[in-house]
């Protein structure tokens, strides 16, 4: 295995059919005898497509960071919901909703596309990491609280989730962000999952940003302490 300095750009067909655009990031200097982390980040609305570019807006400054990719070697996975889809099908103007009785379709191919990667590369699944944004915070919620023992951490962004879904994921390290100027998503949907986390005896990190919009994707992947705390998160064997 190669590690390259780019997102490469592939797709994945799942058991069902559908077709899920993607980007992979290898880990840099890697060797195919040893285990790697990977990270999966879920964008945001405005960055749905069949392009397979927009994706990548938000995150590629924090992975292709010649630092980052020096002291954090890992998998960063990338896909891309289509423009009609969602991670999750809810509306993000609700001030609460109830996690949908099934993943939506692009949250469903993404976690078979994680299977697949796991099984076909060096992947330590101890150390599968989840973020995203916006559209991509619901997807976080969504995804840890519907597999929660899938994942070793998890950073949503100015997202929201199911307050009732706390105690499934109480034990899973997770480090929100929201900015209290949010005018898209409601700073109620993390201050609420955050009070939810806490009332149910877990022990999450929650940064909120005074006077922020809703881009506080922007502060909080640029947090100093971020992906040493990130990765210093590991699943018991």
């Amino acid at each position: 295995m190669n590690a390259q300095n780019i997102f490469e750009k592939r797709d994945f067909t799942d058991s069902e059919k559908n077709k899920l655009l993607y980007n992979i990031l290898f880990p840099e200097k890697s060797c195919d005898d040893k285990l790697y982390p990977i990270v999966l980040f879920l964008h945001g609305a405005g960055e749905r497509g069949n392009d397979n570019e927009k994706s990548l807006t938000h995150i590629k400054e924090l992975f292709l960071n010649a630092e980052n990719k020096k002291n954090y070697p890992t998998f960063v996975i990338v896909p891309q919901c289509p423009e009609d889809e969602r991670w999750v099908e809810v509306s993000w103007k609700l001030e609460t909703h109830i996690k949908p009785e099934i993943a939506s379709k692009s949250m469903n191919s993404t976690i078979q596309l994680l299977n697949y990667l796991i099984e076909n590369f060096p992947i330590d699944k101890n150390r599968i990491y989840i973020t995203g944004l916006s559209m991509g915070g619901f997807g976080t919620w969504d995804a840890i609280c519907r597999y929660p023992d899938f994942f070793a951490a998890a950073i949503p962004i100015c997202g929201g989730g199911d307050e009732n879904t706390a105690s499934q994921i109480v034990n899973i390290p997770i480090w929100a962000f929201h900015g209290d100027n949010d005018k898209a998503v409601n700073v109620s949907r993390s201050r609420n999952m955050i009070n939810a986390l806490r009332k149910a005896g877990g022990n999450p990190k929650y940064t909120e940003y005074k006077g922020v919009g809703h881009g506080s994707w922007i502060n909080a992947y640029r947090e100093t302490e971020l992906l040493k705390w990130l990765f210093s998160n590991k699943k018991a064997n």
